[in-house]
């Protein structure tokens, strides 16, 4: 018989989330790295041995997580370097780029504002406009979508298979 995942997640996830929960004290946080676990677990199922050790095993998973999550914060993987959005390089580069922002509708240019220009961290921006982490993630998620709609539309951008933005900025297209 295999052991899946999903038998993990209804026999222990409830009980993992709570434990994860004390740890983090921060429902979203906790949510976050119970799903990075379950991931994991997903992922090595195979080197699972006896479904009688799922137990122990899953919450070496969690303790390794939260370890991870305490030393380093949570993995942004929909965070990317976009430090360099105040760099006036780059300003020159995307001549739109002020006027693409400014045109976000408001709640979309604050989460971009404050997490890629102002440096904040995604959870910081989030308790600043008071707003869960969850929410400020799936605004700079939507704002960045519209951003990469309008810079391929206007300034015949593309994007290669990274997701980056790549080509030579033609704003012809774009100018009023």
């Amino acid at each position: 018989m295999s052991f899946q995942t999903s038998d993990i997640w209804n026999d222990h996830s409830s009980e993992m989330y709570f434990f994860c929960l004390k740890k983090v004290q921060n429902e979203d946080i906790a949510k976050e790295v119970l799903q990075n676990t379950f991931f994991k677990i997903h992922k090595n199922i195979n080197q699972l041995k006896s479904p009688s050790q799922s137990r122990s095993w899953a919450f070496q998973i969690l303790r390794n997580e939260i370890i991870n999550y305490h030393r380093e914060g949570l993995p942004q993987d929909d965070h990317e370097d976009l430090s360099a959005l105040s760099s006036d390089e780059f300003k020159d580069q995307f001549c739109c780029f002020e006027r693409f922002i400014n045109e976000l509708p408001p709640h979309y240019k604050t989460a971009i504002t404050l997490v890629y220009i102002k440096g904040k961290k995604q959870s910081e921006a989030a308790e600043l406009i008071g707003i869960s982490l969850a929410n400020m993630k799936a605004r700079i998620r939507r704002a960045k979508d519209i951003l990469k709609k309008r810079f391929n539309e206007c300034c015949q951008f593309s994007f290669n298979d990274k997701g980056e933005l790549i080509g030579e900025s033609n704003c012809a297209h774009c100018e009023d």
